[in-house]
């Protein structure tokens, strides 16, 4: 961490601007809508050091690629500057709708605003970072929160080819609303899959531990009357993490202390161990 140290140029500044947001929204991320105002405050908080923070493009952006020897090649022509207000306005509007439609799963959800909000490119700079900055809260929003454990950024820049390319598909014919978000799709739940493996990985290297973590969670499972979901368990053991309580139910799971039926956020746990044991 830079701390409260001064940042020495730009770059270091832009460092400190985007860990502070990150800081954000690992600590507050139920109090953001994603809203154009919040699209906007986003930017302005990890690019305060540019003269249009937090303001929508006023020139026209195009995503060009620049190769050596040769002339530029523009690869997506990007929403006007004179229609990015409503086209933000029209992103966060069809997020929602999404996510009211039952039958349309988050990841899903979530993918198409991401996708969106690149063809859209609504700020002069920075739509990268803003871009992985709405990615990491939208899936906090919706209880997948491997993100605070492993580098979802990093992830991406490791696969920074696959990025483009699945990008680049995704995006053809976007503007007739005729792209086709699975290339975009499979890009995403392939980085959020590998951060759980990874996630996962790590958490195996450790032995579980029985200290007072672990036991203020064995001690709210033991006391629940019936089913219950991860978040009963968040409500009686604040402080503890929701991957730390994931782990530990993994864990009891494996040992046939707990039984689970559903997936996602939705899915509800009930205890078949001997509520006084130390299982």
């Amino acid at each position: 961490m830079l701390g409260q140290a001064k940042p020495r140029d730009r770059s270091e500044q832009e460092v400190q601007d985007y860990r502070r947001v990150l800081n954000e929204i690992h600590s507050d991320y139920a109090a953001f809508s994603i809203t154009p105002d919040t699209l906007q405050l986003l930017h302005a908080l990890c690019q305060s050091a540019s003269g249009d923070a937090g303001q929508f493009k006023r020139v026209d952006n195009d995503i060009v690629e620049f190769l050596p020897g040769q002339a530029p090649v523009v690869r997506f022509r990007c929403v006007k500057a004179a229609e990015t207000p409503a086209a933000v306005e029209e992103l966060c509007q069809h997020y929602q709708h999404a996510l009211d439609q039952e039958n349309i799963p988050p990841l899903i959800a979530i993918a198409a605003l991401i996708l969106d909000f690149l063809c859209i490119h609504p700020f002069r700079d920075g739509n990268g970072r803003v871009s992985r900055l709405l990615t990491l809260l939208a899936l906090y929003q919706h209880g997948y929160e491997v993100g605070r454990y492993i580098s979802l950024e990093r992830l991406i820049e490791e696969s920074r080819e696959s990025y483009y390319e699945c990008l680049q598909l995704s995006s053809q014919r976007w503007h007739d609303g005729k792209h086709e978000l699975t290339p975009w799709f499979n890009f995403l739940f392939a980085i959020i899959r590998r951060a759980y493996v990874e996630f996962e990985e790590r958490a195996g290297q450790i032995k579980a531990p029985r200290g007072a973590k672990s036991e203020r969670v064995l001690a709210a499972i033991r006391a629940q009357p019936g089913e219950f979901r991860l978040s009963d368990l968040e409500r009686d053991c604040p402080g503890v993490g929701r991957e730390w309580i994931r782990t530990l139910l993994a864990e009891l799971k494996k040992s046939g202390d707990v039984v689970c039926s559903g997936r996602g956020p939705g899915a509800r746990w009930r205890f078949l161990g001997n509520k006084g044991s130390n299982a």
